[in-house]
């Protein structure tokens, strides 16, 4: 990306005066509400990084979509961006206040892929298994892959740890690949 170093800097920006208003959790909340409904809406993403497109109309429609639904800081942060004229780098500042506030609390992002959804019973206990193994709290996302057949493949940043059936059969398969045995006939 090419406006990854600015995309940081806004990022850092709006948490700093977030945190001087200790409404950090609540901009967290309008970043996640933001990136999903761009990535939810390509129209909207469309039109955010058209430069076709007037800058007073990309306002008209950010303002249309997120007001009322979002914090006065957050909508200060579309007024900053108008007048940067960097309007378009929106999603990706959202993407990066919500790393920096992840790590700012000390939460990672723990991936669970399993076959099936997660029941809340299941992923409280994997939320107290990461924390027993990692010693911190994680945001928990469940991905459904029916490939795996069953068991669960949890991933918590560069560690991974594969419980799941088709990894097992795989390995079963690969023993049997290289045994020597010969049966006597």
């Amino acid at each position: 990306m090419k406006d990854a170093r600015a995309a940081l800097r806004y990022a850092k920006a709006i948490l700093n005066l977030a945190k001087d208003t200790n409404e950090e959790a609540a901009v967290n909340d309008d970043m996640k509400f933001i990136v999903s409904a761009i990535s939810e809406n390509n129209e909207l993403e469309v039109v955010l990084k058209s430069p076709v497109i007037k800058t007073s109309d990309k306002m008209k429609v950010l303002k249309a979509m997120f007001t009322g639904k979002v914090n006065n800081i957050t909508l200060g942060v579309f007024n900053l961006l108008q007048d940067n004229k960097r309007i378009a780098m929106l999603e990706s500042i959202a993407r990066k206040y919500a790393i920096i506030y992840d790590f700012l609390k000390h939460m990672q992002v723990a991936k669970v892929t399993t076959a099936v959804a997660l029941t809340k019973e299941v992923e409280e206990k994997v939320m107290s298994k990461i924390v027993a193994l990692t010693g911190k709290k994680a945001n928990l996302e469940n991905e459904i892959n029916p490939a795996i057949l069953g068991g669960f493949i949890l991933r918590v940043g560069d560690v991974q740890y594969d419980a799941s059936i088709s990894n097992h059969l795989n390995e079963l398969r690969k023993e049997f690949d290289n045994s020597h045995y010969i049966p006597k006939i």
